[in-house]
């Protein structure tokens, strides 16, 4: 295999830098602990669910912190997650906006559907949207912005509602920063990368600007691709007790896509198979938020966001039949999604003598108008579905912290949600109809001085099934979850161990093959999760993650008529997980990260019965600081391992082999 190197020449930003330094805080940090100074009022964030994972809730959930994300030498963000969350994912390969899939707790998540992502108080999963009822595409993010990104396992929390059925991932923009960051990236597969981060950093505002761009030749025939992406950010104190905090994200990709290799080829190694030369697409997507805070009085906090979405997006991809071969013999589809939003949530929240109380509403309108057709070469041949629809949608929410006696604290709270849609084909009449949710959530946690705390969960969650844009009486899939668990807190160690069972009803799996979803049956996941973060010695951390599921179809048939009753849910492994060693000696010029990433026994979509076997891949990263200026390397998959991404039907799309990255950074 030839790996092209290309070594960098400029600045990727301060969280490279923090990475050398664990002891050290970046000057954002800095300023924010200067701000908690001079306004120590200000205890909470602005946007009502972008708060950080807390540890002294009954709940799990995974944290990556900016120094973790620069080290890791992921091809997107979904091997981001994938390489330091211990998620699940299995990206589909074709292309940037094409969203790929990420579980947790065996959750197939066909396009992520089952997992909520929220930026900065926004939610980024997509409604009434004919590919897949809550598509969630990744590629919104820009890596250099993030301040923190918080996984939160199961439907525990009701500031999240709808999909978050497996759990939610939580990002956390940088507020503010001084100075200017510049980075040109580059690596394998003609990997090229450029970013350039500023921003302000004064005693009553702070801002962030950015922008990247990103091509890539594709490390397969006809998988090339260009992203763009720009991020805003400004926060500003309007007074003591009130303060302004203004965003935009945008982005935009085009891409080719290889698309799909059958299974023998696969075992081959005949990877550079092209479904169809005229398969690809692109993606235009923009946000713009607005939040307000204010402090009503000593010991309570009113927080309000709205915003507005909007995004196109067109894709060409071949789906082979089953059995068939990929060369020349399966049907492109044409796929186009225009849409827009708007939202809002406020809520209020009080600090009482023995716990905390908020309530609040959100609101949410989304605008749809899908386009599928038969082509050739992108030349439309006919329709087969075009359909425009929107859905409105309303929710309250209550959630409460008591501590009844010394050390017990409980969690109470609810969601109360209502969907109403209304689908008009062209040329048709419309259809509309109006569902409601509620999903209550308990919780306990009992501390233990000097060690931590034990705790139990029991919670609802929900999302809608697919079609809902053709036929707004699809019902809501829901969810009952329970956990149970342990956590450590010592001086040099974070650790926890959680058992979990999640029973499904109206259980839904999607055939990507045949673009049809089966849904109406019952499921169940249960399993182990482990999570460990130690500083060994002070240049020495290791963290990990790992989960454990037995995830069945309790009773489901297909529209074929097949029986899936206690198959293995598709789309999932029996285990998945991450590990790392860091070392970063203090007062060093030096620092080295070694992680793994482990997938058990994977289940392919559409193939009963069948199961991958195991696979583990390896990645190394370290840099070299002198003075401001850093030189790095990243290595994924050192060992050059062949793994399936996704597989269906007899067909899989293949995983990228060792791929090398490259920089030089400077900081000023």
């Amino acid at each position: 295999m030839h790996i092209r190197i290309v070594v960098l020449a400029l600045v990727l930003g301060p969280a490279l830098l923090r990475a050398q330094q664990p002891t050290d805080t970046t000057k954002a940090d800095s300023a924010r602990a200067k701000a908690d100074t001079t306004h120590p009022r200000e205890l909470q964030e602005i946007t009502v669910t972008a708060a950080p994972a807390r540890r002294d809730v009954p709940l799990g959930s995974v944290t990556v912190t900016p120094a973790v994300i620069a080290q890791t030498p992921a091809i997107n963000t979904v091997d981001l997650l994938r390489q330091t969350a211990g998620v699940e994912a299995h990206d589909q390969g074709q292309g940037p906006g094409f969203a790929s899939d990420l579980a947790i707790r065996g959750f197939s998540s066909d396009h992520s559907t089952d997992m909520a992502l929220w930026i900065d108080g926004v939610p980024i999963n997509e409604p009434v949207n004919g590919h897949a009822e809550g598509y969630n595409d990744w590629s919104l993010l820009m890596p250099q912005s993030v301040r923190q990104m918080d996984v939160y396992k199961g439907p525990t929390s009701a500031l999240y509602g709808n999909f978050a059925l497996a759990g939610t991932v939580n990002i956390r923009t940088l507020e503010r920063m001084q100075g200017s960051d510049l980075s040109v990236k580059g690596g394998s597969y003609g990997h090229v990368e450029a970013s350039a981060l500023t921003g302000v950093d004064k005693d009553r505002t702070g801002a962030v600007f950015g922008i990247r761009g990103v091509t890539e030749n594709g490390w397969r025939p006809n998988s090339d691709y260009n992203l763009g992406q720009g991020h805003a950010r400004l926060v500003h104190d309007l007074s003591e007790s009130t303060s302004l905090d203004a965003g935009v994200e945008l982005y935009a990709a085009g891409w080719n896509s290889p698309g799909f290799i059958t299974a023998q080829d696969y075992q081959a190694g005949n990877f550079d198979q092209v479904a169809n030369p005229t398969d690809g697409g692109f993606k235009h997507h923009g946000q713009e938020r607005v939040s307000l805070r204010v402090l009503t009085g000593s010991s309570s906090i009113w927080r309000s966001t709205v915003y507005a979405t909007q995004g196109r997006w067109q894709l060409f991809l071949t789906t082979p039949p089953e059995g068939g071969a990929t060369e020349g013999s399966g049907s492109q589809l044409e796929e186009e999604d225009h849409r827009y939003g708007f939202g809002a949530t406020s809520a209020l929240t009080w600090t009482l003598p023995r716990g905390e109380l908020t309530v609040g509403v959100e609101g949410r309108w989304d605008h749809s108008h899908y386009e599928n057709y038969f082509t050739t070469s992108r030349s439309r041949d006919s329709s087969q579905i075009l359909v425009t629809a929107h859905q409105g949608s309303g929710a309250v929410f209550l959630e409460s912290t008591y501590e009844a006696v010394p050390r017990l604290s409980l969690t109470v709270g609810g969601r109360y949600e209502a969907q109403a849609t209304t689908s008009t084909p062209d040329g048709g009449s419309s259809e509309s109809d109006t569902k409601g949710v509620f999903v209550p959530k308990f919780g306990a946690l009992y501390r233990i001085p000097g060690f931590g705390g034990v705790y139990a969960n029991v919670s609802r969650g929900y999302r809608r099934t697919d079609g809902v844009i053709e036929d707004p009486s699809v019902p809501f899939i829901t969810e009952w979850a329970y956990e149970g668990g342990v956590k450590v807190d010592l001086k040099q160690v974070t650790a926890s161990a959680a058992l979990f069972q999640v029973d499904v009803s109206n259980e839904q799996t999607f055939d990507p093959l045949t673009l049809t979803s089966t849904s109406g049956g019952t499921s169940r996941r249960k399993g182990i999760e482990l999570g460990l973060q130690a500083q060994v010695t002070p240049a020495l951390s290791v963290t990990g993650d790992f989960t454990a599921v037995d995830a069945k179809y309790q009773n489901l048939i297909t529209e074929d008529g097949d029986t899936l009753s206690g198959a293995r849910i598709f789309n999932t492994a029996r285990f998945v997980g991450s590990f790392a060693v860091a070392v970063a000696p203090l007062s060093s010029f030096w620092n080295l990260r070694l992680s793994s990433n482990l997938v058990g026994p994977y289940t392919p979509f559409d193939e009963p019965g069948v199961e991958l076997t195991t696979y583990a891949l390896l990645h190394l990263s370290g840099g070299v600081r002198f003075g401001h200026a850093l030189l790095t390397i990243g290595i994924r998959n050192v060992l050059d391992d062949a793994y399936p991404e996704l597989r269906a039907g007899g067909f899989v799309s293949p995983g990228q082999p060792r791929s090398v990255y490259g920089a030089a950074q400077y900081v000023f």
